[in-house]
């Protein structure tokens, strides 16, 4: 039996998420502060409540690569993250037909005791790898994060910015049919960058469909050719990325 081609199939995806040990009128004051966040509401019980997606739709097939805008809040993480299966949605549906890769946390599975060579091994679980497929990749992991003699410390001793590189190695040591991937991509030094540039370049290659949500607008012009805005849990129509400014332009 054939598989079935990769594809993602949002439709009318509502997300919302009680709200506990605040009152609905503090909320609506803080919510205005920011001027984003999703629409306050209140559960059947009474507890106020976000509407964190609204009624969101859209249709990917292989070749695709979508980037997700919007302001801080806007509901383009938890867009992601109901992509990869962490929320269930209130109304709507989501069909993902593929094997996901979720590069969306950073901190996911980290054990700041172990050592870096262990972190490897325990994010690799985590990401779907087998113990004979992170044993058949560890040397290559090893050698991308740059890191030599420090793999054998722990990671509290680590930077933030070694952190990243072993999550980054890690992250696309895997083989995926859709990567999900949030902002975290743009860490590191220039030199790494660079190398992290050509590691997704070559992940994407082997991947159907790519959604990228970033604030940086070069990232979003480089890796996709589709966009979507994404503003108070309501998304726009997906356009061409060459239609990003006229996007930009009309919110």
């Amino acid at each position: 039996m054939k598989a079935p081609e990769v594809s993602i199939t949002v439709t009318d995806l509502t997300l919302r998420f009680p709200v506990y040990g605040v009152d609905s009128k503090s909320l609506k004051k803080h919510l205005a502060r920011i001027t984003v966040g999703g629409k306050l509401g209140k559960t059947g019980l009474g507890a106020p409540e976000i509407t964190a997606l609204s009624k969101v739709n859209l249709q990917l097939r292989s070749g695709d690569r979508l980037g997700l805008i919007g302001h801080n809040g806007s509901g383009k993480t938890t867009l992601l993250r109901a992509l990869a299966g962490a929320y269930e949605p209130d109304e709507g549906t989501i069909d993902v037909h593929g094997r996901i890769a979720a590069m969306l946390d950073l901190n996911l599975g980290i054990d700041p005791s172990a050592t870096g060579l262990d972190n490897i091994r325990l994010r690799g679980r985590i990401a779907g790898l087998s113990t004979r497929q992170i044993d058949e990749r560890l040397t290559e992991i090893a050698e991308f994060t740059g890191l030599g003699p420090f793999l054998a410390m722990p990671l509290k001793t680590y930077s933030a910015g070694m952190q990243a590189r072993l999550a980054f190695a890690v992250a696309t040591a895997v083989e995926a049919d859709v990567i999900l991937m949030d902002e975290w991509i743009a860490v590191g030094d220039s030199d790494f960058k660079k190398l992290a540039h050509k590691r997704i370049l070559d992940l994407m290659e082997r991947a159907g469909i790519l959604v990228l949500a970033s604030h940086e607008l070069d990232l979003i012009r480089l890796y996709c050719n589709k966009v979507m805005r994404i503003e108070a849990g309501v998304a726009s129509p997906i356009m061409d990325v060459k239609r990003l400014d006229e996007l930009l332009a009309a919110a």
